[in-house]
């Protein structure tokens, strides 16, 4: 009884705890939007991928239309993303310039601030140490007030062996001073005189080069003009060279034009000669020959010569044709004893063939007969357990 009552006062302060701060809150769509729309999107995925229309048949245009207005609007999102980023480059750009600035601004003013203050409260005189780095011969007057017998020896001012001698070491030190400011001062004027003679130096070197410049410039165009007028001149002889050579040419083409017309008009072939036609060239390699630009025709010698070897061919190409013949026939025999021969050997070798498939149809038969058997002893004796439709229609219920 008391396990219990215990542990009801736990379930009672956890109830007490669970709704201690519970208040009525608005309800946050957002989720259950974005959950309807991914069901969404996958029923209309579901509804493309199992139309077998449009798998099978070809591509689904509307998904390739919407892929790439998807990737449109990507590359939009991105181009402005870019541009977005750019403006904040900028401006982060600008602010940080400005912030520079101001920084420098204030930098300048604190340091500004800080002289300022040490030359108003921060002086020499006013230090501590200030009667050893400055004339102390008033300050025993200034600052005791009492004389000396009335002070102990903590009290004292002026310590023997102070101050001697300080007027002429205060000299010393200005003289030395004044040396070296001197010497500083000749050192900073033989500077500024070298850097004045360097400058002269380099401004007459540039005056020397400019003149250099400038006349090789003259000399440059001097020259250009002289190989213009001597090329002009050398153009000028080789056009008269070539006119000339053109008239040469003319000349000695009209000469021979007129020798060559002369000759034809005064040659054989135009006059018709017949002795002409009869001359034998016997000093030619090669023997006599007829001239056969002036030949006239054969003589019946050379006529009845070409019959005879006409009739002698005649012959010679009939014997040869018979023997031609001759040997067609005793090829074709030799042919057709070869075809019988092939014959004989594909009769037998399509006996062989057909004993050999027989002899396969009968091995067919058996093995058929064997898986026949063996497909009854799976289908009514192995496998008595056949799958309905319901095991069937589990598969390709989502696109994933």
């Amino acid at each position: 009884m008391g396990v219990s009552l215990s542990f009801m006062g736990v379930r009672l302060s956890e109830w007490k705890r669970q709704n201690m701060y519970k208040v009525d809150l608005p309800v946050d769509e957002s989720e259950q939007r974005a959950v309807e729309r991914r069901r969404a999107a996958e029923a209309e995925r579901k509804s493309r991928i199992f139309n077998s229309r449009s798998r099978v048949i070809g591509v689904d245009l509307r998904a390739l239309h919407k892929q790439q207005e998807d990737k449109r609007e990507r590359l939009e999102m991105e181009k402005q993303l870019d541009m977005a980023h750019d403006l904040l480059r900028l401006s982060l750009d600008e602010t940080a310039l400005q912030q520079k600035k101001e920084e420098d601004e204030l930098r300048r003013e604190l340091a500004q601030d800080m002289v300022q203050f040490r030359a108003i409260h921060q002086r020499a005189e006013d230090s501590r140490d200030a009667d050893i780095n400055y004339d102390r011969q008033e300050a025993p007057d200034a600052c005791i007030s009492v004389s000396d017998s009335a002070l102990g020896p903590a009290s004292m001012q002026v310590f023997l062996g102070e101050g001697i001698n300080e007027n002429e070491k205060k000299r010393a030190e200005m003289e030395m001073n004044e040396r070296n400011l001197r010497a500083q001062k000749e050192e900073r004027e033989k500077q500024e005189r070298e850097k004045k003679n360097r400058e002269l130096l380099t401004d007459r070197e540039l005056v020397e080069k400019d003149l250099r410049a400038v006349q090789l410039n003259a000399l440059e165009e001097e020259c250009k003009r002289v190989a213009r007028i001597e090329l002009s001149h050398y153009n000028q002889d080789q056009a008269e060279e070539r006119m000339e050579r053109e008239r040469q040419e003319r000349l000695r083409r009209e000469g021979e034009d007129l020798a060559e017309l002369r000759y034809t008009v005064t040659s054989d072939l135009l006059t018709e000669r017949p002795e002409a036609a009869k001359r034998i060239t016997e000093s030619s390699a090669e023997g006599p020959r007829v001239l056969t630009d002036r030949w006239k025709g054969m003589t019946p010698q050379q006529i009845s010569d070409i019959h005879r070897k006409r009739d002698e061919q005649c012959l010679e190409k009939e014997r040869l044709r018979e023997m031609e013949r001759q040997r067609d026939l005793a090829w074709d025999y030799h042919l057709t004893e070869q075809a019988r021969q092939q014959e004989r050997e594909e009769t037998r070798d399509k006996e062989l063939q057909r004993e050999r498939r027989a002899q396969l149809d009968k091995y067919n038969q058996q093995l058929a007969r064997e898986q026949q058997a063996h497909q009854h002893y799976l289908d009514k004796q192995l496998y008595t357990n056949r799958p309905r439709v319901q095991y069937f229609t589990q598969f390709n219920t989502s696109s994933r």
